[in-house]
């Protein structure tokens, strides 16, 4: 079937590379929502290129947006599933959006709190030729504790560490 045959109620046929440039979203991407099954896998044409229509842009473009706006891949589905559901219940949306603002303010928080230790260490640094250095000393303590390597948590962001070290004489 021709790509020109392949456009039904949902507009114009187009190639992988048009419906990128009209999403905004790159092929890589718009194959790999396809292989994890974010997006419906794409008609083919006879000679196996992928078709996407005017919905599959649209699609596309909701992805990219919630993406932006930091959503993981697991919301994106419940979004999706919501706007395709015509009787959803909006306070539903709302609930999953107000749960990740919570996410985002919690995470900027402490995005806040990291910039305050490294603040508070590149004040005590010396700033000359000397090879002490009190940020490499903080580092090289938290590994000795026994944390991850940047104390990272299972958020994905470390856990705050008090930034003490002992001056260097």
């Amino acid at each position: 079937m021709a790509a020109s045959a392949v456009t039904g109620s949902a507009g114009r046929a187009m190639t992988i590379g048009e419906a990128s440039g009209n999403s905004g979203v790159s092929a890589k991407l718009i194959r790999y929502y396809e292989g994890i099954g974010l997006v419906p896998t794409a008609t083919r044409t006879e000679g196996g290129y992928r078709v996407y229509t005017d919905a599959d842009v649209q699609t596309l473009r909701f992805i990219k947006r919630a993406r932006n706006l930091g959503f993981s891949i697991e919301q994106i589905q419940r979004l999706l599933a919501l706007w395709h559901d015509r009787s959803r219940a909006s306070a539903e949306v709302r609930t999953l959006a107000l749960e990740h603002v919570t996410e985002l303010e919690d995470k900027i928080n402490e995005l806040q709190e990291m910039a305050e230790t490294l603040r508070h260490l590149a004040v005590l640094c010396h700033n000359d030729e000397r090879p002490d250095c009190p940020i490499l000393a903080d580092l090289n303590r938290s590994e000795k504790q026994g944390e991850p390597r940047g104390g990272a948590r299972a958020s994905g962001f470390p856990e705050r560490q008090p930034a003490r070290p002992r001056p260097v004489r």
